[in-house]
Parts: C-alpha cells; sequence; structure tokens
C-alpha cells in the first residue's frame, strides 16, 4: 500500500509537497486554516513566495466550533538550510500555543512557546506532539520560499 492511497484526498498536495512524510503522518483535516501575509496574498499548498513575502508574521485564522479546544501552531523548514543539504531539518521559525477555535484577526498575543526550549536545528514537529500530548494535526500548510543567494524551503 502506498502513502497516497491512505491519505485523505485533501492532503494530497502535502504528501507531494513532502509535507506528509517528512514532517507529519498521514492525517485528516478536521478545521479549517487561513494563513494571510501583509501583502494579502494567501497561502495555498505549494505556493512560491518571495522572501520579502514573510519577512512579518502572517495573519492565522483558525476554524472550529469549541471555545474549549485551543490548537498550536508550528511554522518549521524541513529542508533547511536548502533541498540539497538540509542538515537543520526541521528548522524551527516558530511556534504558539494556546490558540482558541475561531480565533479573530491574529495568533498575535498568544503564547510564543521560547524556541530556547527547544533546538531550532533539527527540531521534531512528531517529538513535540507526542511529547506534548497534542494529538495527531488537524490542518496543514506549505509554501515555498526561495532565498535571494540561491534556494530554500520553508512550510507551514
Amino acid at each position: 500500500m502506498t502513502m497516497r492511497s491512505i491519505v485523505p484526498r485533501e492532503n494530497e498536495s502535502l504528501v507531494v509537497g513532502g509535507v506528509i512524510g517528512d514532517v507529519l503522518d498521514p492525517f485528516t483535516s478536521s478545521i479549517s486554516i487561513r494563513v494571510t501575509y501583509s501583502n494579502h496574498r494567501e497561502v495555498i499548498n505549494g505556493l512560491e513566495l518571495k522572501p520579502s513575502h514573510v519577512a512579518s508574521p502572517p495573519r492565522v485564522d483558525v476554524g472550529g466550533d469549541d471555545l474549549r479546544t485551543f490548537f498550536t501552531l508550528i511554522m518549521v523548514d524541513p529542508d533547511a538550510p536548502n533541498p540539497s543539504n538540509p542538515s537543520m531539518r526541521e528548522y524551527l521559525h516558530w511556534l504558539v500555543t494556546d490558540i482558541p477555535a475561531t480565533t479573530g484577526p491574529s495568533f498575535e498575543g498568544r503564547q510564543m512557546v521560547d524556541a530556547a526550549e527547544w533546538r531550532r536545528q533539527n527540531f521534531n514537529t512528531r517529538d513535540f506532539a507526542m511529547l506534548s500530548n497534542l494529538g495527531p494535526p488537524v490542518a496543514a500548510l506549505f509554501f515555498n520560499c526561495q532565498r535571494q543567494s540561491g534556494s530554500g524551503g520553508r512550510r507551514i
């Protein structure tokens, strides 16, 4: 059985992009997530963005209908410093906890986890989720970002 055959159809782009496999195990999306950067460009899976587009924190809207449910948002680069030499795989850009379901404008003001507690280089999303008792993922997005001096990727 191939991974593609056990991944829900809506997550096929996450398999093609390497998110499912490299960062996450197969899962079924159960909430909506919308990420928009200051250039008003909404992130869709596989979108190519320039470093200048992602310099500021994005606006993140998380769906859900139970205000007693809180989410954790993790942004990693699974092929840092570049796809041909991913020696820092996964590089942790940021991690935000305690995001309530049905958020309004953004995650700003939420609990930003001190990255010093976790190694930024060689961070492991699966291990973090297991150690923090987070359960399986509920949503995922990714984009690609080309560095000015070469190629590199960043995924959410």
